[in-house]
């Protein structure tokens, strides 16, 4: 049998883990995390206010198809600006894409004091695992976590999205790469109650609907207008 001291030393060690980390709360609701934004989107001039939207990560938001073509307009940021303002047509909404191709979420985390948050951003969304295949989900999950933080530190609303597929990749194995971060980057959401944007279950559950995932991808890694009409599609139920 342990002794008191040592009981209350094993009990000290929980305490300091517990507090080392954030506490899981669960995946913010759709229906009311961004409540006070869409109270700003159906206001009229002169109460209105610019609302600024703001997408971080790699060749995907970036807007690049078939590389090196890039169609800004076809790509998920404007798709969704296109649709917002459809629905909120006395709205004042500013889309940036801080995004570069080929760029993992440690880059993207070293550039976020100097690229991001001087925007002030009403919503940020944070894209990169595609690309952090290359760095590991342990490296992906601390640049993560330190751009959530930061963000959430600064007042800004936060959604996670999770991989668009590359076609080099079989989803059909559950233990397959992208799903590994995708899994993280729930996991991430939930511990943060953040936005999520599960892009990587949409495009699986066409998969697993028996359609082919070729005809939504402009080439192997990057989704064609198609596809990144299936992200906005997800990016719309949170607004």
């Amino acid at each position: 049998m342990k002794s008191t001291s040592q009981l209350a030393a094993v009990f000290s060690l929980l305490m300091l883990l517990t507090a080392s980390r954030p506490v899981s709360y669960g995946t913010a609701d759709p229906a009311t995390f961004l409540a006070d934004i869409k109270t700003e989107l159906t206001k009229e001039w002169p109460k209105n206010r610019s609302i600024t939207l703001l997408f971080h990560g790699h060749s995907v938001p970036a807007g690049y198809f078939k590389t090196p073509v890039v169609n800004t307009l076809g790509a998920y940021p404007n798709q969704l600006l296109k649709h917002l303002k459809e629905r909120y047509p006395t709205a004042v909404i500013n889309v940036l894409v801080t995004a570069i191709g080929g760029e993992h979420s440690e880059q993207g985390a070293a550039r976020f004091q100097t690229d991001v948050l001087p925007h002030k951003p009403d919503v940020l969304f944070i894209d990169y695992a595609l690309n952090d295949r290359g760095i590991g989900v342990k490296k992906a999950r601390q640049s993560w976590q330190t751009m959530i933080e930061q963000a959430q530190q600064a007042g800004i609303k936060v959604i996670l999205l999770t991989p668009s597929p590359d076609l080099s990749v079989d989803m059909s194995k559950p233990d397959n790469e992208l799903n590994q971060h995708a899994n993280q980057i729930r996991q991430l959401a939930d511990i943060y109650q953040t936005g999520l944007v599960d892009s990587y279950q949409a495009f699986d559950t066409k998969r697993q609907q028996g359609d082919t995932l070729s005809r939504y991808m402009a080439q192997g890694n990057h989704p064609n207008e198609a596809g990144h009409t299936l992200i906005v599609d997800e990016l719309m139920k949170w607004f």
